[in-house]
């Protein structure tokens, strides 16, 4: 018999392993903004190369997803986070070891690789494991490491920046936390739903007993094998049919908006939007683009208890809100020519509302909606959608900046597109997206397959639980 106490901290040490895929997708994300000013330098970056600096790393992870499906299914959600780590660590040292842009390039995209088959695999293992109740903390705790990896990264950016071996460094250092994610991995269990779909029960009981007690475990173990038997197919063909092809465009749908809505731009860029603000270049562009990433890491500290108290639905909505009105901010503050360090304001509010809300959100909502069968199917398609979004605007971002800027002055409307795109997601967010919170995975999946309800499931049954 476990009790309720060792059982949660079981479940959270898990989640925290876990977790560290999503420690590593910040860190490796984060990482290449303190470097991008050096990298210019030593290496002539033009506005495309610098978009290809950066996006060649999400070039990789648009195929992460696809690497990682046949993984997923076959070896399992543990094992899956075990091949991306290896992946992380040829990343390190290569990318460190560059002579030139299109060899750190190619590194950069085997890092990639890393990113897709983590942040496919973690969101999902903690979901299968989580109990309903804490599943939507346990998820954000993927986040809260993605975004202290987010933080360590810049602070390892400015420490290293006044050496000359700085932007080198910044990447070797990525091998540290992908030690300690490998050593966790050998410890932790594996998914017991995918055990489950392998026809190995009797290990998916031991795992769940040690969650939830004998009496829990039973019960659930036997919720999921009567889903998986009511659930027929499991192929891609079942992608299609009626009611999970809603999920499936829903998913996606929120994902490309998660990556459009123009405030990964300013974390991924940070350093640079500083310096063309008019903050000097390398140390002084870093060290000011600090309080973003402290926002954002306290944000995501406070995100824990407004996802407990509040609806999904309705937390996204106020997020993606504030987003806008941060972006509109920002196009104000440029056209109007402010002083440089006035452009921390919109900044910070684009980037605390977004790590509120969106960010945690759009990754609880997206491991959840997916029957257990096709989770892993459904994850993969939305997640390459999520990274060829991701890798194209922050190839064109550089690009499209510097094109308002030779021709209107300055980059003012860039910010009045991602505020059009955050409007537009508020709109999608309010009719489209179902409210999860409080359901079992089950309760969820059956839904999907019922006929008609593509649009009662919405309306009427997750509705209710808001």
């Amino acid at each position: 018999m476990t009790d309720k106490g060792s059982g949660k901290f079981y479940i959270y040490i898990i989640s925290l392993v876990a977790s560290i895929g999503g420690f590593l997708f910040g860190y490796d994300l984060v990482i290449i903004s303190g470097a991008l000013p050096f990298l210019e330098q030593d290496f002539g970056l033009t506005p495309a190369l610098k978009g290809f600096a950066v996006s060649s790393a999400i070039l990789g992870a648009i195929s992460g997803p696809l690497v990682g499906l046949w993984f997923a299914d076959r070896l399992g959600r543990r094992k899956t986070m075990m091949l991306a780590s290896f992946f992380f660590m040829i990343s390190a040292i290569g990318s460190g070891l560059a002579a030139g842009i299109w060899d750190f390039g190619l590194w950069r995209f085997v890092g990639g690789l890393g990113i897709g088959l983590a942040m496919m695999s973690s969101p999902i293992y903690i979901a299968e494991l989580a109990p309903p109740q804490m599943r939507g903390v346990l998820v954000n705790v993927n986040q809260l490491s993605n975004v202290i990896g987010i933080n360590l990264a810049v602070i390892a950016g400015y420490f290293f920046s006044f050496d000359g071996w700085g932007w080198r460094w910044m990447m070797f250092s990525e091998g540290v936390p992908v030690v300690f994610l490998i050593l966790g991995l050998l410890v932790i269990p594996e998914s017991p739903r995918w055990l489950v779909t392998r026809q190995r029960g009797g290990e998916a009981l031991k795992i769940l007993e040690k969650i939830n007690g004998r009496k829990r475990a039973e019960q659930e173990l036997g919720e999921i094998q009567a889903g998986l038997q009511q659930e027929a197919g499991g192929g891609f063909g079942e992608l299609f049919q009626p009611g999970i092809r809603t999920a499936v465009i829903i998913g996606t749908i929120l994902m490309i908006f998660s990556q459009i809505n123009g405030v990964n731009m300013i974390l991924l860029y940070a350093p640079t939007i500083m310096a063309e603000a008019g903050v000097s270049m390398g140390s002084s562009a870093i060290l000011s683009s600090i309080p973003v990433y402290f926002v954002i890491f306290l944000c995501t500290l406070l995100a824990f208890p407004l996802i407990k108290k509040f609806s999904r639905r309705g937390l996204l909505i106020a997020s993606v809100s504030l987003m806008a009105l941060g972006h509109l901010v920002m196009a104000v503050n440029l056209q109007l020519g402010w002083p440089p360090m006035y452009t921390l304001i919109p900044m910070l509010i684009g980037t605390g509302a977004f790590t509120l809300g969106f960010a945690p959100l759009s990754w609880i909502i997206v491991s959840e909606i997916f029957p257990t069968r096709i989770r892993s199917k459904a994850l993969a398609v939305v997640c390459f959608f999520l990274y060829l979004s991701s890798f194209l605007i922050a190839q064109f971002f550089p690009v499209i900046t510097d094109y308002f800027t030779r021709n209107f002055g300055n980059a003012a409307g860039v910010y009045l597109l991602f505020a059009a795109v955050c409007s537009a997601c508020v709109w999608f967010s309010w009719k489209k997206v179902p409210e999860t919170k409080g359901l079992s995975l089950e309760e969820i999946g059956s839904f999907w397959g019922k006929k008609g309800t593509e649009s009662s499931y919405v309306k009427n049954n997750l509705l209710e639980h808001t």
